[in-house]
């Protein structure tokens, strides 16, 4: 029904069931204006691209690769809301707990127009669940948001530049785990780029993965350099991977998630880590 239809029978008849229609239709039209302006923001040479997404523990020991873990989920849990579909290339535990890095495929309409207001460092405050004192403790992790591009991308590689170093995959995965070197990484000894992958048990395929995730953060590097060519790219020049935090999430002594860049925040951390971050990556792509 026509929400402004709706609101003229509602004038006439006061009735429950229409009342109720009519604040569904509102909140379903509110939404759909939203997307429409979160959308016409999404402009960026590869916003509409599908994306690479890596998670990495940064200071904070076992609780860094815990909150690791955690932040994994939430995004997890986005992207399913999104109704986008993701895999898991390459994942390296933890020692006692959490994951130390992990890299997902993300594909989706515009998922890197989105996920990319995500790349950052996003700090933890809580009560340490492995402190035998209960302290309150500060961890870090450090989300990385490139767009993906095909293995075939031209992108010129002097093939002298790369190592490449085969490994056996770590990590739950069934029988076939850690009994073939299949996992595959490639370093571009320029630029000290690593790109890795262990999602499939073929070494080939994995090849394939880890260039295509390569050239995507070569790519990425070279606009942020304004640079032409790969040979261009040194490792003094290299990004600094850690920066400055972008987001706290804080669960002791009070809760609260709060955007550092836009200062957008909620109470809701619960919600929160259940993928509900859109609140956070609207206000990003308004202030932008």
């Amino acid at each position: 029904m026509d929400i402004q239809v709706a609101l003229d029978i509602l004038k006439e008849q006061q009735d429950p069931e229409l009342l109720k229609e009519c604040i569904q239709l509102l909140d379903q039209f509110k939404q759909n204006i939203l997307t429409l302006e979160t959308r016409s923001f999404l402009s960026g040479k590869y916003d509409a691209s599908d994306c690479l997404v890596s998670i990495f523990a940064g200071a904070g020991g076992t609780d860094a690769q815990d909150w690791t873990q955690m932040l994994l989920r939430m995004y997890l849990r986005w992207i399913e809301k999104k109704e986008f579909l993701s895999s898991i290339l390459d994942q390296t535990m933890g020692d006692e707990a959490g994951i130390k890095s992990v890299t997902i495929m993300v594909k989706g309409e515009f998922a890197y127009g989105f996920l990319k207001q995500e790349h950052g460092i996003h700090r933890l405050v809580r009560l340490s669940p492995f402190n035998a004192n209960d302290k309150r403790q500060t961890s870090f992790a450090a989300v990385d948001v490139i767009p993906h591009l095909d293995p075939q991308f031209d992108l010129k590689i002097d093939t002298k530049d790369l190592r490449i170093d085969t490994f056996r995959a770590s990590g739950a995965g069934g029988q076939h785990i850690n009994k073939t070197d299949s996992a595959v990484r490639i370093t571009h000894l320029p630029s000290g780029t690593v790109a890795t992958s262990q999602q499939s048990r073929s070494q080939i395929e994995n090849k394939e993965l880890a260039m295509g995730i390569l050239k995507s953060r070569l790519v990425r590097l070279m606009e942020e350099q304004h640079l032409e060519q790969v040979s261009q790219l040194r490792g003094s020049q290299k990004e600094n991977a850690w920066g400055n935090q972008i987001r706290s999430y804080v669960f002791h002594p009070y809760k609260l998630v709060k955007d550092l860049r836009t200062n957008v925040e909620t109470p809701q951390i619960n919600e929160v880590m259940d993928g509900d971050i859109d609140i956070f990556i609207q206000s990003s792509l308004r202030q932008q």
